[in-house]
Order: C-alpha cells, then structure tokens, then sequence
C-alpha cells in the first residue's frame, strides 16, 4: 500500500500442557513456552508497531510467591525491548542463586502476548495491553489483550456506572477490563457462598471455586451489548485462559492444540512456521466463538453469541494479513487476475507496448495474478494468429508470433523514508518526490504505456507527490495505476485507521463532482439528514453517505481520481483502475466485510460511525460558524 495505513493489533496465546521436565527434555530449554510466544510475535511484528506487551501465568505457585508476571514497551522495538526485559530478570534471580527454572519470573504454563497499533489517537505505556487487573484472590485476577475496536463504548460505560462503579478510563479496553472484572467478581462471590456454606474453607474452598469457575457465562453476559469488531483473549490468576471472537467474524484469530500445546495467533501461517504444522492442522476460530482452556488444560469451544451475519474483514485478505498463508494468497493473485480486462482495456489492448509493474511490496501477490492473466489473454491471441487462418504460417512468422512476451520490469522501487526530523512542510513535500525511485532506461518514450499495481488507494497522497511524478520522468505514452481492492469510500470503525472522511481520495472525487455539475445540495441534504438522526439509537441510524456516491459510475470517480493525482506538472495521461466490488467478493468467497467499499456495515454502530465521520466533515468545511469560532480561539 502506497499510503501507509495502521494494521489492526495482532495477539498470541500459548498454553504449554505437559510438566517442564518434558519441554527440557524434548526441546532442549525451559523456556520453551516464552521463546514460542517470542516467535509468534515476532512473526506477526507487521500487526503492531506502536507497542508490545506480554503475560505469564504460573498454575503452581505457592502463597506469598508471585503468579503473574508482565512486561510492556512502546514503539516499534517494543518485542526486542520486552523480552530483553525478561531475559534481564531471569539472569537477577540467577544471579540470586535461583536455580530452578520453574522458580524463575516469567517461566511458566500459560502466555498471552499482544502487538498494538492503535486507532484512537491515545499512546503511552498505560494503553499498551495485556491490561492487568489485581486481586488478593487468584481467580479473581484477570489479564486482558484484544485486536478490537468497539463503537458503543459510551452504552457499556454507562451500564457499568449503572451498577456502581467508577471506571478510571473510558478507553474500550478499560471498559472490557472492568466489565469481565466485575462479573468474574461475582461468579467468585456466588461460588464462595454456595461452597463455604457446605463446609468447605482454606485451600480446599480455593481449589473448587477455580474448578467451577464458568467464563463461558462470563463472557457471554459481558459481550451482550458489545458492537464492533474483536477477538479478545484473557488469563486469570488461577489458569484459566479465554479467546473471543464477535459474532460477526470481524477479525481474525487461528488455534492449534496438540496434547502438548495450545497455541492462538491472529494469523495462521505464523502459527504454521512456528510449530511446523500442516495448514489444515490450523483451525479457524468461529464467529461468536470462545475457545476456553482450564487450569487443568481441558481445551472446550463455546458458541457465545449466535452467528447470524458474518463478515470477515475483507482488507485482511487484500492487505492486513500475512500473503504466505495459502488461501490468503490464492485470493491475492485471483484479485491481480480478474482486473485483466479492465488493464486490456486501458491501454487499448496494446501489450506489445506496455510495461507492468507493481509498487512495492504488498501489491506483488496480485501481480502476479494479473500477469497470467495477461499471459493467458496473450496466448489466446498467439492461437488465432496461428491458427485462425487457412493459409500456412511461415516459421519466421510462426517466429514472430510466439516470441512476443508480456513485458515486466520493477519500475517503482522504494528509496528511502522520511525522518521526523525535516520539520518544514515544503521540505517534507520535496522529499517525498523521492520516496520512490524508478528504473531509466526501460521505456521507449512517447510509444510504451507503464501499467503499476497497488493493492488499494486510500488517499493518493503519495501518488501524486512522488509516484507518479518519478513515472513521468520516462516520459511514457500514458500511466495506468490500478487498485486491487475497490474504491475506499467510507471509515472502518471495527480496528484499522481510516477515521476521517476527507482522508479517502474517492470521497474528494465525490464531492468535487458533485461541486462541477452543480449538485452541491446533495452535501447539504446528507448532512441535514445525518444530523437529524445523529442521537437516534445505533439501531436507527441511516448510511445516508451513500448519496454522496449515487450520482456517479465507479469510472466517473476513478476519472476524477485521475486528476486529481496527476502531478500540475505531467503532461503524461493519467488513468486509474480500481477492483470491482463484485469480482473482489468472487476473489475473496465467504470475506464479505466491505464496509469500507460498499457502506454495507455489519453492526449498528457502524452506521452511527459513518453518519458522525460526514457530519465531523461538513462541519469543518462548511459551517462559517464553526470556522468563526475556530479562528477566535486560535487568535486568542
């Protein structure tokens, strides 16, 4: 992806079944449980580069000896810096004379392990997860680690004020903390009641609390009002360990378990390099879905919420998730494939004079896709040549035909990237010109189209300051940059950064189009419609952003996108091909989350994102009051 845009967060569990004895004898360590949570988020590093965190749980720890253990950095070393930390503590306590593996921090059964990338804006060490809630009573303690986004947090916040507490943070993660903290508060209660009342006391009572223990019904009853996209995952004190996906199969989450090894990531193959395992070993964690192991490592999986609408976010398939898994990477080339006609069609069917290529790095899979396409397209063409006519084909034409070649050269080569410390705005946009580097002397001026491929255009900024303009010093016939994925039209509200309106290139289309033939009461309406309904309940709010578009063909606004990249400069044309929506969901069957495409949002509380994403616009760009009042606070 060209713009860069924030990957949701990535999670990792691990729960080790067997004595230590076993991990030492087989592996050859024991450490065995912290180095597989290690490489799990090592290999999933592409998911989070804000922050990093990670738990241990030990299952037999006597009173007045620690149980749990965490450890969190910031940034995008934050792994290193993590597990250096631990490894820090270890080599103290040896150095203390601790001798026993099992005795030292961070060795233990039961691991939970998180990459963040935040879509809220918030940073610092206190919103980096797991999110670690104490308690002198071991079940009662509760680590907390998700890839979520809610949008009724306001609606959760308010029933658990309703029952009496006083949340120190309104942030969604704190809200779940607190939520599942207070429930498993008084599940505890209940079961200390009815088990003290027969008797029991001591280590005894202890003891059959964690047995009973139901953090199905926990969750269950904590995700009742919940809207968004999740997979949550979370440890008590006492061993139990949970991983929870919505009900609508939003986001990801993958699990192997072994009698040796429960392990969960956000992504499968990582799983599969990791643990040397078959794909089809790997299994999907349903929509609505628990999958809960107890202290004593029964692994059970628990339908929580029912299924009824599911889907999975599309942009995992075309960009977010790693392109080694395989079906992921079949999806990836049928995208590249099923854009062929539309490339053909834009360069006029001339593959003879036509250089392709791809930008770097994430668009590769599709391109190659897109090159047997092209491959098959040329060799339908070779057979009518050859074989279309009476007349026989001498073998120097026979010669001719078959020599001719799809022709591919790497044209956009990533250069460098800006430092933070170019602090002027004209200088930071003159060097984002050379963001990108080409290829001289692979273009026959004048007669060569360059046809480049990008998984998706967000906001076009970077084609325009340094893409296309380092294209256009090739000086080609014409330059056809094409988008694996459709038209980014509207937010995602369910884990990844598109918040804002006028962050998506196709939305400018829009509304510019709408500005030139005149049609600017259709803003007005929108936003007088979204208004009026802006404090309805989630349930009764209308997607009315969707006028903005309806006027319009997807080529009027990939027209329009087209010149509004186009650098003032370049005296190249300039065309834009985006993916259907149609053959995006023939690529990527049963991946029917495209909200950001279509504006078909899986929950409520997508359609009140949308509807405050355009009024947060129109009011910014269009209300004179609102700018009065701005500009009297900045000159005050």
């Amino acid at each position: 992806m060209s713009d860069a845009v924030k990957h949701e967060c990535g999670i990792a569990l691990v729960r080790l079944l067997k004595p230590a004895e076993y991990y030492r004898q087989k592996y050859g360590t024991s450490v065995y449980g912290l180095n597989t949570l290690y490489l799990l988020m090592e290999k999933q590093h592409n998911r989070g580069q804000e922050g990093a965190g990670m738990a241990c749980v030990k299952l037999n720890a006597r009173p007045g000896e620690e149980y749990i253990f965490r450890e969190r950095a910031l940034g995008s070393s934050a792994i290193t810096e993590v597990f250096d930390a631990v490894n820090r503590q270890m080599a103290v306590q040896k150095a203390n004379g601790v001798t026993e593996p099992d005795k030292l921090p961070f060795v233990g059964e039961l691991y939970l392990g998180h990459l963040r990338y935040s879509t809220t804006g918030k940073s610092g060490i206190s919103y980096v997860h797991p999110f670690l809630r104490r308690n002198n009573w071991r079940s009662r303690n509760l680590c907390l680690a998700g890839n979520f986004n809610l949008t009724n947090v306001d609606e959760i916040l308010a029933d658990i004020v309703a029952k009496g507490q006083h949340p120190r943070n309104s942030g969604d993660t704190f809200i779940i903390l607190e939520q599942i903290g207070y429930l498993l508060d008084r599940y505890v209660e209940k079961l200390y009641e009815q088990y003290s009342s027969s008797g029991l006391s001591g280590l005894e009572l202890n003891r059959v609390i964690e047995e009973h223990l139901d953090m199905a019904s926990i969750i269950r009853t904590a995700s009742e009002k919940w809207d968004g996209g999740f997979v949550i995952c979370g440890l008590t004190g006492s061993g139990d360990a949970f991983v929870f996906r919505d009900r609508w199969g939003i986001r990801p989450a993958f699990y192997y378990a072994d009698d040796e090894i429960i392990v969960v990531a956000s992504e499968r193959p990582v799983i599969q390099t990791i643990l040397d395992v078959k794909t089809d070993q790997v299994r999907e964690l349903m929509a609505g879905e628990s999958l809960i192991v107890k202290k004593d490592g029964k692994m059970t999986l628990e339908q929580i919420e029912r299924a009824d609408q599911i889907t999975p976010c599309s942009f995992e398939r075309i960009y977010f998730s790693r392109g080694s898994d395989r079906d992921i990477y079949r999806e990836r080339k049928m995208l590249g494939y099923l854009l062929t006609d539309q490339i053909l069609q834009a360069v006029d069917y001339d593959t003879d004079n036509t250089v392709f290529s791809y930008i770097p790095n994430t668009a590769e899979i599709a391109y190659y896709g897109m090159l047997e396409g092209l491959e098959d397209y040329l060799d339908s063409k070779k057979s009518v040549e050859l074989l279309g006519t009476n007349d026989n084909v001498s073998s120097y034409r026979a010669d001719q035909i078959l020599s001719r070649r799809i022709r591919t050269e790497k044209l956009a080569i990533k250069d460098i990237k800006l430092r933070t410390f170019i602090a002027e705005n004209n200088s930071r946009n003159d060097l984002a010109t050379h963001v990108y580097d080409t290829t001289y002397g692979t273009i026959v001026e004048g007669v060569d189209n360059i046809v480049v491929i990008d998984d998706s255009i967000v906001r076009g900024t970077t084609l325009r300051q340094s893409i296309i303009k380092i294209l256009c010093r090739l000086n080609p016939k014409k330059i056809v940059i094409v988008s694996s994925s459709p038209q980014i039209r509207y937010p995602d509200c369910y884990g990844i950064d598109m918040s804002r309106m006028d962050e998506f290139i196709a939305f400018n289309a829009a509304i510019e189009l709408l500005k030139e033939r005149g049609k600017e009461k259709i803003i007005e309406d929108v936003y007088r419609k979204s208004k009026e309904q802006q404090y309805r309940p989630k349930e009764e709010i209308v997607n009315y952003v969707r006028e903005i578009y309806a006027p319009f063909s997807d080529k009027d606004i990939s027209s329009k996108i087209a010149e509004m990249v186009k650098p003032k400069d370049c005296g190249i044309a300039i065309e834009v091909v985006y993916q259907t929506i149609s053959n995006l969901r023939k690529a990527c069957k049963g991946h029917d989350g495209d909200w950001y495409f279509s504006g078909n949002y899986p929950t409520p509380g997508g359609n009140r994102v949308v509807n405050n994403a355009f009024i947060n616009y129109y009011e910014n760009n269009y209300s004179s009051d609102r700018k009065d009042k701005r500009q009297v606070v900045s000159e005050g």
